[in-house]
């Protein structure tokens, strides 16, 4: 893992060799590169853009899984070999996520996206915390998103309501607006033999996006109130079998979702339905394009306790690109234009990073047939509005990973709570080693 802050410190050390003019002299390549860990970006990419690609210019998809770091370290070795990368195998684009954005939005591998072509009356309507994160630390934008991540809670409407006598979403966020709330709930679905969750790590978006404090304040280590609540939550939830004691992404949490599952609800925002949920909710389905089995369609969406976002996918365009005007072309249709945005919320369910398209759809008849004919951008539109990522640092992915693992055991009853806290202090400082206890 210490090859990570290697890499990073590397990326900004060499940064400086890149002259940015020479980066946008020529913009007419053949080949657009794209750096990507999944196809989420392909989808869209595909169905938003690829008829108004230029004659003769091909498009080479880079995709390497996020499995052990893998994707980072594949960009983080092409990066440093961009100055002399021949034309057709320079990055044009890459992709970066939330937790690591900071590692290069504040180096010179990423273009200042007004130099690409964005004006300030393209990104007007870009959500402030999409925004945010991409600003380097001399105020220069260096991504645009499509999408805006506000989540909440996505419950099971035939499971809820043998719960609580009712599915209709007004009732159930009214059940479950606070955790005391959201936990009697648990006692009851426990009691008819469901899981209000899956396991250990479903909650933790929830808590961490609510912290008050980043996870490092001068050079040490802090560990917010929200982290110690999620821990004790937990805990608690894992001693009186209110979870299925899954972690995230496992095979036991994907599982519980099709039509035979016991788990009242899984946290998540909008791409947590078409990358999670509806793949293994059409699993129970009869063909491969049938939906009307299985559980899908009953599904809702509320709040819950605490408003939070998770997640989100820029798009950066890399100095060395000799597509700059494409680049712009790309950046300005799948995040700027208010039909397109509009079009990938109704059609693919994203929470899309353009407020007026938002709030259009919000205020419509529009009902999405997952969710049971549910409007979900109305539900998410509030939170949206009240995200705030300021707390925003370069060691939210190893603290976010390394203490979901370290208190796994502690969870299971194998280690105490102290040794999980130790676990989680060493893996930090061996990870982070500039850093304090």
């Amino acid at each position: 893992m210490k090859k990570i802050l290697t890499i990073g410190l590397l990326l900004i050390l060499a940064s400086s060799l890149f002259a940015e003019g020479d980066s946008q002299a020529v913009e007419n390549g053949k080949v657009l590169t794209i750096y990507a860990w999944n196809t989420e970006f392909q989808d869209r990419f595909n169905a938003f853009f690829a008829d108004k690609m230029p004659e003769g210019v091909t498009v080479n998809w880079v995709i390497t899984p996020n499995q052990d770091n893998a994707y980072q370290n594949k960009l983080d070795d092409a990066l440093l070999m961009q100055s002399s990368a021949t034309a057709d195998d320079k990055i044009d684009i890459f992709l970066v996520e939330a937790d690591y954005a900071l590692k290069y939005v504040d180096t010179d591998y990423t273009l200042d996206v007004k130099k690409i072509g964005l004006t300030n009356a393209d990104i007007a309507n870009q959500y402030k915390y999409t925004k945010d994160i991409m600003t380097d630390s001399k105020g220069v934008l260096k991504g645009v998103s499509w999408q805006a991540c506000p989540a909440g809670y996505m419950y099971r409407r035939s499971i809820m309501k043998d719960v609580i006598g009712t599915d209709d979403p007004a009732k159930v966020q009214e059940a479950i607006s606070s955790w005391d709330k959201f936990d009697a709930v648990a006692a009851k679905a426990k009691a008819k033999g469901y899981f209000m969750v899956s396991g250990y790590d479903d909650s933790f978006r929830v808590f961490s996006d609510n912290m008050k404090s980043p996870w490092v304040v001068n050079g040490k280590i802090k560990i917010d109130s929200q982290i110690e609540k999620w821990i004790d939550q937990t805990k608690m939830y894992t001693e009186k079998g209110y979870n299925n004691k899954a972690n995230l992404w496992s095979a036991e949490m994907f599982s519980q979702m099709g039509k035979n599952g016991k788990v009242v609800g899984y946290f998540g925002p909008g791409w947590f339905v078409d990358f999670v949920l509806k793949p293994n909710t059409k699993a129970d389905a009869e063909g491969p394009n049938a939906v009307g089995n299985g559980s899908y369609g009953d599904w809702g969406l509320v709040k819950g306790p605490q408003g939070f976002s998770w997640g989100g996918t820029w798009i950066c365009g890399a100095a060395g690109t000799d597509n700059i005007q494409l680049v712009k072309d790309v950046m300005y249709t799948l995040t700027c234009d208010t039909a397109v945005l509009k079009a990938i919320a109704t059609e693919l369910g994203d929470f899309t990073n353009n407020a007026k398209a938002m709030e259009e759809i919000a205020n419509s008849d529009y009902s999405y047939d997952f969710l049971g004919g549910q409007n979900h951008i109305a539900v998410f539109l509030d939170s949206a509005m009240s995200i705030d990522r300021s707390n925003i640092s370069p060691y939210d992915q190893g603290m976010s990973e390394k203490i979901q693992l370290a208190f796994s055991d502690y969870f299971n009853g194998t280690i105490t709570k102290d040794q999980a806290w130790n676990n989680f202090y060493k893996a930090v400082l061996e990870l982070y080693p500039e850093l304090k206890k």
